[in-house]
């Protein structure tokens, strides 16, 4: 997958010429603040320290990519290009640049974060997109604990209809808004087996595990849906479902 990513932007680059570009890329690390402005909501994983925003920018077009590994970077495109995407890090810096170029040439918008009041609004609209697709009968899981999504989709399902996974083992067995927080390194499976759709976080491509909820989607015949900025371009690229209602 990631070999198919940076080949993508590899190509895009050779087409419009930014190979030999004098331009910098840069990549640095938001304040919580930055990249998500004042919510009333506490325990979004950003405002906890247990993640941070990077943003790469490219002649002035702002990618961005969730990361517990965060980094900056200023140089030439062929050095993102050369990263070996070992880690969270190197492809969190990848992710964000292959977002800020791609929105650069205009295959993509919608890169940067919602803030203040946006990311509860774009949980309601996600809620109710769903549950208008699939019924308010529908069982849905959520890889990864965002906090506004999970909250939002209690409210209209039963407790048995909605499931989560997630990796912090701050949330890991315990309950949140009424939701049971399972481990994602084990229960990721049983999250497909037991429910309708499942709703990822698009940091998934960061940390490594995308390949495998595609792999239990196309297994279980599931639907999968991403959501969020960082998944912006590999969503296009990879042709994948994203939802991401209030970002710029």
């Amino acid at each position: 997958m990631y070999a198919e990513l940076k080949e993508a932007l590899k190509d895009i680059a050779v087409e419009n010429g930014f190979m030999e570009s004098e331009v910098n890329i840069t990549a640095k690390i938001l304040t919580p603040e930055e990249a998500i402005g004042k919510t009333e909501r506490k325990d979004f994983p950003l405002l906890k320290g247990k993640e941070s925003l990077i943003q790469a920018n490219f002649k002035n077009a702002l990618g961005q990519a969730f990361t517990d590994i965060p980094r900056t970077f200023r140089g030439k495109l062929e050095k993102i290009l050369e990263l070996r995407l070992t880690d969270n890090g190197e492809r969190a810096l990848f992710v964000a640049t292959l977002n800020s170029l791609m929105r650069y040439v205009g295959i993509i918008n919608d890169t940067v974060h919602c803030k203040d009041k946006e990311p509860e609004s774009c949980a309601k609209e996600m809620v109710r997109t769903i549950i208008d697709k699939y019924s308010s009968d529908v069982k849905i899981g959520i890889v990864g604990f965002q906090p506004a999504i999970i909250d939002n989709f209690s409210r209209r399902l039963s407790a048995e209809n909605l499931k989560a996974t997630d990796l912090d083992r701050d949330n890991i067995n315990k309950i949140k808004y009424g939701v049971s927080i399972w481990d994602g390194g084990e229960m990721t499976e049983e999250l497909f087996k037991t429910c309708d759709v499942i709703l990822a976080t698009g940091s998934t491509i960061v940390n490594d595990s995308l390949s495998q909820l595609i792999f239990l989607s196309d297994k279980y015949q599931r639907p999968l849906y991403l959501y969020g900025t960082t998944i912006a371009g590999a969503s296009r690229l990879l042709n994948l479902k994203r939802l991401c209602f209030q970002s710029s």
